[in-house]
This record gives C-alpha cells, sequence and structure tokens, in this order.
C-alpha cells in the first residue's frame, strides 16, 4: 500500500518523507518504482544514491535495499565504480521478440487455466485484473504504476494456473510488464487494457476455454498496438 506521507508532483517525481521504519525499504522501493513507470526517472538516467537519501529523508541502507530489488527485477543497472542508472528503453527489436513470445505462450495458457479454475482462483485474477479498483485514486501517474505491477501480477497468476512452471519462469525473466508499461505513459494504456481484462475473467468465469484463448490473444494484441507509437 502507498504510503499517505509520499506524494507525486505533475512530472511523476515522488516525494515526502518516509515514516513508518517497519516498512521502510518496501515503501522506498514503492516510491522509486512509481517513478520508474511513470517515466519521473527517465530511463538510462543516473540514480544517485545521495539525491535519494535527501528527497526521502532515510538512511543509505533502504535505498540500496531498494535499488537492488529493483535491479533484480530489471528496472535498475548497477555498474562497478560508476553506480546505479535507470535500465535502457527496450528496442523496437526487443519488444517486437518480446509480444511474439507471448502470443505463442500466454493464449494457449489462458485456455489450459481455464480448467483449473475455482471459486477461490476466480477471486484471486478478479483481485489482480485490477478491475475493482480501476477509479480508485485521483493521481493518474500514481494509477499508472500500480496498474504496471497489477497487470504483471495477473498474468503471472494465469500462467501460475496453467500449470506450467517452465513457461512461467521463461516469462517473468524477461520482466516483460515492467519494461513495456515505460515505454509510454497514457491512461488509456490502462483503461483499455482494463477493459479487456475484463473479458478475459468473462471467459474464465464462463468455463469457455476457447473464449479465454481468444480474449487473451486480442489482449495482448491490443496492448502492443498501443504501445507501437513509442517507437515513431
Amino acid at each position: 500500500m502507498q504510503n499517505p506521507d509520499l506524494t507525486v508532483d505533475n512530472e511523476g517525481r515522488t516525494s515526502g518523507r518516509i515514516q513508518r521504519a517497519n516498512s521502510l525499504a518496501g515503501d522506498v522501493y514503492e516510491a522509486i518504482f512509481a517513478q520508474l513507470m511513470s517515466l519521473g526517472i527517465a530511463p538510462g538516467s543516473r540514480i544517485t544514491v545521495d539525491n535519494l537519501v535527501k528527497e526521502f529523508n532515510v538512511s543509505h541502507t533502504p535505498i540500496r535495499e531498494a535499488l537492488g530489488r529493483l535491479e533484480g527485477e530489471g528496472l535498475v543497472v548497477k555498474t562497478h565504480l560508476i553506480g546505479y542508472r535507470a535500465a535502457p528503453q527496450i528496442t523496437r527489436r526487443r519488444f517486437d521478440e518480446l509480444y511474439e513470445l507471448r502470443l505463442l505462450l500466454e493464449p494457449a495458457a489462458a485456455a489450459k487455466a481455464t480448467a483449473t479454475l475455482d471459486d477461490e482462483r476466480l477471486a484471486i485474477l478478479r483481485e489482480a485484473a485490477g478491475v475493482m479498483a480501476r477509479r480508485v485514486g485521483k493521481d493518474e501517474r500514481l494509477r499508472y504504476s500500480n496498474f504496471a505491477r497489477q497487470d504483471a501480477i495477473f498474468h503471472d497468476k494465469i500462467m501460475e494456473f496453467a500449470q506450467n512452471e517452465l513457461i512461467r519462469e521463461t516469462l517473468n525473466h524477461q520482466h516483460t510488464h515492467f519494461h513495456i508499461f515505460r515505454l509510454m505513459y497514457h491512461s488509456r494504456v490502462t483503461e483499455e487494457a482494463l477493459d479487456e481484462h475484463e473479458a478475459i475473467l468473462a471467459a474464465f468465469a464462463a468455463g469457455d476455454a476457447g473464449a479465454a484463448k481468444k480474449a487473451m490473444r486480442v489482449h495482448i494484441e491490443n496492448s502492443r498496438d498501443r504501445l507501437l507509437p513509442a517507437f515513431e
């Protein structure tokens, strides 16, 4: 949950004193993550630990812990004797490859997952899809970064329920959702994706594997088309 002591300005920069000691590194992580996803920290730009210490009024330790976690997610790059930078933007070639991979794997996984779903798993997917909280909060940039995480969780849960850990690990290793959401910031990206999540959920609820496969394919193709203008 976002710390109420943090605010996000018009450029996507999160600021404010972080006060909860029991989750300090987690709060710092969420604050930096929000900046990265909303492009408040531009791809490829240098991230200075000392500047973050001053910005959040915390010690070096939670900053380094948060940056280490972000490095593990592919959002931050650490270079020996130089320091941290935001990961560079993905190239058009990698973008095309990621979507080709997703179209090969995820529609079939959605169909397979359909047969494994019970009421409990459907409830988990509904929560992960972000549909119920789609209009919660007035800060569009913060909602955008939150949705990027929810989208990753939603797709990962579908892969989990499809019961193929190799495919799940392959997709997770690419950190696909975090990279594609950093291509551009636009509320259309979230609103249309949420509509598509609803279509996938409806197919799951109906137990229709064919409809789930089709809805997932449409969702991924539309996601690709929404983000392609970032390369123009």
